[in-house]
């Protein structure tokens, strides 16, 4: 897999700054973006998001998701090894998201290398709100820890982040 401009890791921030919660990903995107890492936003299109990554040979997906959780509440998955869980990523408005299009990116062969997926649980997902206390903090952290993630060191993607569990699911 080729590099863009040098970089190899690509991050995402998936989601609508006009949802609430679900503006989780593109702010911590954006505050990735403003300390000089290769960070984009992407509205949630699951085909689009196959496209996004490709030469990319590791990626770091943000998205908010809805499981049951606290809200704020972090998990970290390594969807290389693993399919995300379909019923915690079902924030999206569109039919096909980010779940679908990592299933489908790995029986085309299309999947990078490393793909490591955070979740942020939500609280509201109203349309024209902000993020709620609980999701602004988990921004904030998740912003911190991810340049620490292995992959954007080009490392091996099965090291701790601050603690947290490898694997899939692991909360923060």
């Amino acid at each position: 897999m080729g590099e863009h401009g040098g970089q190899s890791v690509l991050v995402i921030g998936v989601g609508n700054r006009d949802r609430g919660d679900d503006g989780a990903g593109p702010e911590v995107a954006a505050q990735l973006r403003s300390r000089g890492m290769n960070a984009l936003d992407h509205g949630g299109d699951g085909l689009a998001l196959i496209g996004l990554w490709e030469g990319y040979s590791a990626v770091v997906i943000v998205d908010a998701m809805i499981s049951g959780a606290e809200p704020g509440t972090t998990r970290r998955f390594d969807a290389a090894l693993e399919p995300l869980p379909r019923e915690a990523f079902t924030v999206s408005s569109h039919a096909f998201g980010l779940a679908g299009a990592v299933e489908t990116a790995r029986a085309l062969g299309r999947l990078p290398a490393a793909v490591i997926v955070y979740g942020i649980e939500g609280e509201s997902f109203a349309l024209g709100t902000s993020l709620s206390g609980p999701v602004k903090q988990a921004c904030r952290r998740l912003a911190q820890d991810i340049p620490k993630e292995t992959v954007c060191n080009r490392e091996t993607s099965k090291r701790h982040v601050d603690g947290a569990e490898k694997g899939n699911g692991a909360a923060r």
